[in-house]
Formats: structure tokens, sequence, C-alpha cells
């Protein structure tokens, strides 16, 4: 079961490149973020041609999170618990059934953060963007311990808007101050971690220069001046079916390309 994950970026204006990678990858599962169109108005006939079926949880403009699935999917949820009055389409998951197992797959788009208010001292106040970013991930960590609970494959995949170590940026220093890379972030992202998640790019590609997102601005693609901000998390009973794992980087460098490329796993499922 090949299941991966790309913030498109807009689904109107990169429905090509994402049928393009599609045809060429071949993944099993696909979850999207920055989907920027309501339900109804998402293009599903064109990847339904090629033998997906589709689930989105759309929001006008912005946002917006999906799952396309060859394999048998069902029990869809929108929506992360935890605050009713949250109205940001940032969470899709469904169980997807496989030749041997069946897997529970999360798709989210995690807030960016930004801009973050400090104190006299320098301190990020917890906020704003910034204090919204922190409480989502508390909830998200609570349901990362709803499916540690379940005892079933499960994985978390997205756009996380967290650069979780120095060696995940090209250029640290430009983003000490910036919400991805707070420590308040990243010890919320490491926190989900420490539940029992493996982090599947960082197992299988140690080490720097493995980026997901490069800015349209300052030729950032030109000077490899990257970002690894899109993760794949596994629960134990799913990391023991990892078998492989990658980035698609050369999507980046194709005509019209999102800012993020895709991000997959291999499960023996």
């Amino acid at each position: 079961m090949k299941v991966a994950t790309f913030n498109i970026n807009g689904i109107k204006a990169r429905l090509a490149a994402l049928i393009d990678w599609l045809d060429r990858a071949a993944p099993d599962v696909v979850v999207l973020q920055e989907i920027k169109s309501l339900d109804e108005n998402f293009p599903a006939a064109e990847i339904e041609a090629r033998g997906y079926a589709v689930e989105t949880h759309g929001q006008k403009s912005f946002n917006g999170v999906a799952i396309l699935s060859k394999l048998p999917m069902g029990d869809v949820a929108r929506g992360l618990p935890g605050d009713e009055d949250d109205d940001h389409a940032r969470w899709i998951e469904a169980t997807v059934t496989g030749k041997h197992r069946s897997v529970r797959v999360c798709g989210l788009y995690l807030p960016n953060g930004n801009p973050v208010s400090f104190d006299a001292a320098g301190r990020p106040e917890a906020t704003g963007k910034y204090g919204y970013k922190l409480s989502w991930m508390a909830r998200l960590e609570a349901r990362a311990r709803d499916l540690r609970a379940a005892e079933m494959p499960a994985l978390m995949a997205g756009d996380y808007n967290v650069i979780p170590q120095e060696e995940d940026a090209a250029n640290p220093k430009e983003w000490v101050r910036d919400a991805l890379f707070l420590l308040d972030s990243r010890a919320a992202f490491r926190r989900v971690l420490n539940l029992g998640f493996t982090e599947a790019i960082g197992t299988r590609q140690p080490g720097p220069g493995h980026y997901t997102f490069w800015d349209y601005q300052a030729r950032s693609w030109e000077r490899n001046n990257g970002i690894r901000i899109d993760h794949v998390l596994l629960t134990p009973e799913a990391a023991d079916l990892l078998t492989d794992a990658g980035i698609d980087r050369d999507e980046r460098d194709r005509e019209k390309p999102s800012d993020h490329v895709p991000v997959w796993v291999d499960l023996a499922a």
C-alpha cells in the first residue's frame, strides 16, 4: 500500500500537475492539503477516471483536505475533534483496506501560526494565529493518543507546518522567529512522536538536505533553500509494516508546481 501526502496549493490551479504525478507515481492512497475548494466544486471526475474514490473536506478559497484511494475506503470522518467552534477544514480520516491489512489514514493541514507576537523579553506569545496553532496541536496529540489506544495500523500524514530540527532547514537561522520553528511548535510535535509514533522520512532518510517545501520567492528552489515540513507519522502497528519512504523532489521542477512536493510511504498492507 503506497500512501502519499501532497499539499497541492490549489486543486484548480494544479489539477494537471496532480494528474500527471498520479499517472507516474501510481500511489494507492493520497491525502491532499490546501485544495482551496468547496466540496461541490472539487474536480473529482478527472481523478475518479483514474480509479480513485474521492472524499473531501473543503472550504472556499483556503484550507481544505481530501483523501483519494484506489483501495476500499470507509468510515470517513471530517474535522479534528476537540473544538466544535473550529470551522477550518484541516483534517480528514478514513479506513483503507489493503490486500492484507486495514490502515487508518489521517490527512492533516496543520495551522501555519504566523505572524507571532513577542513580549518585551522576546518570548513568543501563545495568542492569535500562533495560539490557534498550539491549541490545534494539543488536539492533534489527543487524537494521536486515541489512535495509539486503538492498536491498529494508522498514520497521520500531511503538511505539519513544523520544522522539527535544524537539519530540516537549509538555513535554520532564517526561521528562528517563525512559528514553524519556534520551540513550542517543535516541542508539541515531539510530544506526538513520544507517544510512540515513527516519523517515516527521518527513519528511512536520516540527516540533512531532505526538503519538502521551497518558497516561490527569492529563487528558493534554484538555491535549494528548502525546509522539511511535510511528514508521515506511523503508529507502531503501521511502522511494523513500513518497507520504504521517500520524497518526490523532482515534482518541484515541473511546470506550474506546488511549493510542496509529495511525500510517500510503502506499507506491507
